[in-house]
């Protein structure tokens, strides 16, 4: 389970106060929106560790037994807290209850990337473990409604499209598209729908095709023939993850891949 599903499930039983990182100025460990959530026995999350967090903590808990204070509250990230970054970090104090739960669930949720991924196999089922504790809001996509398992991430959602490439026009604009079905027939079908609306729209980011090179080449001529230019193909990646990570198991896989979906979230 995520942090954040786990902070909120506590939340609904456990008064906290979350943390955000309000606004930053020079090396800071941790960007805006960055959260974490301080119980009376225990924290999840992290805005950066160190001294820093030492002190969000304490004013925290400051403020869990009753302290009025600033909503926010600047700290220096210099020698009077004994950290290197020198930077600058405002951190936002909101007590929250399980009130406040659907409130926090939004405001996660608009932090996350969508990613569409096609194809229930090894390898999409190992990719789901990742991205499960990554920043990414997952739609799963397949043509065999059976094939997806009954425990997923909190931030993965199921959707059977048969056919599979029917589900591309309902992706959110600026979707991550993954596709490694079980069948090259529904890879060139997804992947053509892919480009026609890039064609047409130019809000998917990112579009990444499993496979070899003589995959991609064997596609690449059927898209040309399908009518696509050699500068439509160009936005298409494959074979997909990031350079130098050696390994055909699913797992080594999934990591590559998930390294190349947050380059792209960068």
């Amino acid at each position: 389970m995520k942090l954040s599903d786990q902070a909120l499930a506590r939340l609904r039983h456990a008064a906290a106060v979350w943390v955000t990182v309000d606004a930053t100025q020079g090396s800071v460990p941790r960007d805006a929106d960055t959260w974490m959530a301080v119980f009376a026995d225990t924290t999840l999350g992290t805005i950066g560790g160190g001294h820093v967090e030492y002190e969000a903590i304490t004013e925290a808990r400051l403020r869990l037994s009753g302290a009025g204070r600033a909503p926010v509250l600047r700290y220096a990230l210099g020698p009077g807290l004994g950290q290197c970054c020198g930077g600058v970090m405002h951190l936002r104090f909101e007590p929250v209850d399980a009130a406040d739960v659907p409130m926090l669930q939004q405001r996660l949720n608009r932090c996350l990337v969508p990613v569409a991924l096609f194809g229930g196999g090894h390898v999409g089922r190992a990719l789901i473990e990742v991205l499960g504790q990554l920043p990414f809001s997952v739609t799963w996509i397949d043509s065999r409604d059976e094939i997806f398992p009954p425990q997923l991430p909190g931030n993965v959602a199921c959707e059977h499209s048969d056919p599979v490439h029917a589900a591309v026009t309902g992706l959110a604009p600026g979707t991550r598209v993954l596709v490694m079905s079980f069948s090259h027939a529904e890879d060139l079908d997804v992947v053509a729908a892919c480009l026609k609306r890039q064609r047409a729209m130019g809000d998917l980011p990112y579009l990444g095709l499993i496979g070899s090179k003589t995959k991609w080449a064997t596609f690449r001529h059927r898209l040309l023939e399908r009518g696509f230019s050699a500068q439509e193909l160009a936005w298409v990646t494959s074979p997909i993850g990031v350079a130098g990570v050696l390994g055909k198991e699913p797992e080594v896989i999934a990591v590559a891949v998930a390294a190349q979906l947050l380059q792209s979230r960068a």
